[in-house]
């Protein structure tokens, strides 16, 4: 079975195929680059992919019959295998281009010896992604979906209209994002309705962020996952739903910056230990301002999520007539 660009899709098997082909499609086609490792935004589209492709799978799976090799358990062990080498890219990238400039020349030779550390750990990585793609786990995943592909297996529920379904998909994922407990980190309520920032200093931040940082990386994933959703079905919707996601994929971003500094914070502390403050000490401070400047940037996107407007705002535009 293959949906041809001309087929109008009604129901909710139409758009569970649609969404697998393409991201399965999306993703294999920048395999060899990366077995070859000739570019990292090969390496980014690949990762992403499947990312998008354990989102679709993950929010349909109860309405399908895939192999046991199809898992998320599976698609999750080749996503993180990716993953730790596109990490070790995007910080030397960071490194690179946001700080190295901005340093001192005795910092910068400071700084080789942490780009040394990031091109061993790189090799291991990049030494996993090549015994993956040997793997049985990633072989059998890739030959059993494309097969399931060829002749899809779907339970009943999938025959049903998918405007009769979609608010139900969406809405779960949605809640969780809406009352992922991140949001109060920082935040002050008075009378039970009133939401305010917390005026922390530049101090007090990195505190909290050391004891709850963890928070805010798992409410980006959890952005993530609502976006990658709603992204399947823009096609369904009018303007208002697209600027919804817009919002959603800013927030990803901004809370991804604040981890990514978060990140290579805590390389610096496994490479030097107590010596961190004395080799790096501009960078430290380069690193601090920049949180303290995305947590301020943070602040009215926090509440504007916090406002019982927005909210409805996204329950509606949901539930609205298809």
């Amino acid at each position: 079975m293959r949906l041809s660009s001309a087929t109008k899709f009604t129901t909710l098997a139409d758009y569970v195929y649609q969404a697998i082909e393409k991201n399965l499609h999306k993703t294999l086609q920048w395999e060899k680059s990366v077995k070859k490792d000739e570019d990292p935004e090969a390496l980014h589209q690949m990762r992403v992919g499947m990312r998008r492709l354990r989102t679709a799978i993950g929010g349909f799976n109860s309405h399908l019959n895939l192999p046991k090799s199809v898992s998320d358990k599976n698609i999750g062990k080749i996503t993180k295998i990716l993953g730790n080498l596109r990490d070790l890219d995007v910080l030397k990238e960071i490194l690179e281009n946001n700080y190295q400039p901005h340093l001192l020349a005795e910092e910068k030779d400071d700084l080789q010896i942490v780009f040394s550390h990031l091109a061993k750990q790189r090799q291991i990585a990049l030494i996993n992604v090549h015994k993956l793609f040997k793997d049985d786990i990633y072989k059998s995943f890739k030959y059993s979906l494309e097969k399931w592909l060829e002749t899809p297996i779907y339970q009943p529920s999938a025959a049903l209209g998918i405007n009769q379904v979609l608010p139900d998909l969406l809405l779960p994922e949605i809640c969780k994002f809406l009352l992922h407990p991140a949001w109060m980190f920082g935040t002050e309520i008075d009378d039970s309705a009133v939401i305010n920032t917390t005026d922390w200093t530049p101090e007090e931040l990195e505190k909290n962020l050391q004891q709850y940082g963890e928070n805010l990386h798992d409410l980006r994933k959890q952005a993530k996952r609502v976006r990658y959703q709603m992204e399947l079905f823009t096609d369904l919707y009018d303007e208002t739903f697209t600027v919804h996601i817009s919002h959603v994929k800013n927030i990803q971003g901004m809370l991804g910056q604040i981890q990514d500094s978060m990140v290579l914070n805590q390389w610096l502390t496994n490479i030097f230990h107590s010596k961190t403050e004395e080799k790096l000490s501009g960078l430290n401070t380069l690193l601090a301002a920049n949180r303290y400047q995305l947590w301020q940037q943070w602040q009215p996107m926090k509440l504007q999520y916090l406002s019982l407007e927005n909210k409805r705002s996204l329950h509606l535009t949901i539930l609205q007539n298809l």
